[in-house]
């Protein structure tokens, strides 16, 4: 594939169907190419590092590795690499949370396609850019918070990378054995970060665990209880 003078975007969604029609709108452009795909976020993780793209287009719910722990990854390893996000999720603290760990840009998935590819290019230079619909409800939220003299938003305990991982395949119903296999540490480690999690969130059951990260959108279904 040529590339060169393209912007190169590596495609992360757990949706073949989603990943591939976006290709080919994407690559109908012209002057961006589509270098790597992913079906979840460690994949993901492993494609920017080994790509370089000048952008990663990440969903929020994905499978081992959901698209906000990626982006704290991706920033952190590859910084040259702009994150966008696009996702069915629109709720404002889900937006306020992959903008704080770094996204460049936030899109839900009913965008217009000039839209996605004009945050495509503004994230290449290094500019922001939120869908419309994202924009006015942050306006909104922003703007009622004021009048009612309320906090803009609570603010929830700030995992570590490897407690936000754990948490995730919790969530999903890996063993501890299971979890140290995926994420190549001791079961001992495992262990060890789980309490933490369960500490900071003062959360002490697996299926609690489980509903608060379906609600916080690190996974997108829940798991049947008696797999817990």
């Amino acid at each position: 594939m040529e590339t060169q003078n393209k912007i190169t975007v590596v495609l992360a969604d757990d949706h073949t169907v989603i990943r591939e029609g976006l290709r080919v709108l994407i690559e109908a452009s012209g002057d961006i190419a589509v270098i790597g795909q992913a079906e979840n976020g460690r994949q993901a993780v492993q494609l920017v590092q080994e790509l370089h793209p000048n952008v990663a287009i990440l969903d929020v719910a994905m499978p081992q590795l959901n698209g906000l722990e990626a982006t704290r990854q991706i920033v952190k390893k590859c910084p040259e690499t702009k994150v966008l996000i696009l996702s069915t999720y629109s709720e404002e603290d889900c937006v306020y949370r992959l903008l704080e760990e770094g996204a460049t840009g936030y899109l839900v998935k009913q965008t217009a396609l000039h839209d996605l590819l004009k945050a495509i290019r503004e994230a290449h230079k290094g500019n922001a850019f939120l869908s419309p619909t994202i924009s006015k409800r942050l306006l909104d939220h922003y703007r009622n918070a004021f009048q009612r003299g309320e906090m803009l938003r609570k603010t929830s305990p700030r995992l570590t990378t490897r407690e936000a991982e754990i948490l995730q395949l919790i969530a999903e119903g890996y063993a501890n054995k299971q979890i140290a296999d995926e994420l190549g540490i001791s079961i001992k480690t495992v262990e060890k970060h789980r309490q933490q999690l369960m500490q900071k969130l003062n959360i002490h059951e697996v299926a609690s665990l489980t509903r608060y990260a379906i609600a916080k959108g690190i996974v997108e279904t829940p798991v049947p209880l008696q797999s817990l």
